[in-house]
């Protein structure tokens, strides 16, 4: 049975950090592509960041030079760190993977979704 468990999310100022973890079981985590997406209130989910098997990347233009992805096939994690927050980045965190090169742009077609990390930036 997949579980996704992401952890990590919170408030913070504009211009702060936050760091998102996810935790994975039930796949063989180091032959798929990873992404973190994310949704916010009335806005469709869009795809944040993401890193295939072999931890080639790909950013969200929005946060290209603030967020890195990163993937420990070890611990079958997938961490997100967010660096300079702004308060568009404020949404629900999700994770999800693909057997494919990279993960989908929008995650239409993925059935299992975990419960996500609320992150809210806000002065």
């Amino acid at each position: 049975q997949v579980q996704l468990v992401e952890s990590g999310g919170g408030l913070v100022q504009p211009g702060e950090s936050l760091r998102l973890s996810c935790a994975t079981s039930g796949i063989v985590f180091s032959l798929y592509a990873m992404g973190w997406y994310r949704q916010a209130p009335g806005k469709p989910r869009e795809l944040v960041a993401a890193i295939t098997s072999g931890r080639t990347t790909k950013y969200a233009d929005s946060v290209k030079g603030r967020f890195t992805i990163t993937r420990d096939n070890d611990k079958k994690t997938v961490i997100l760190q967010m660096n300079s927050l702004k308060p568009e980045d404020t949404a629900v965190y999700y994770c999800n993977y693909d057997i494919a090169y990279m993960v989908s742009d929008n995650g239409n077609n993925y059935a299992y979704w975990g419960q996500g990390t609320q992150v809210t930036v806000s002065s």
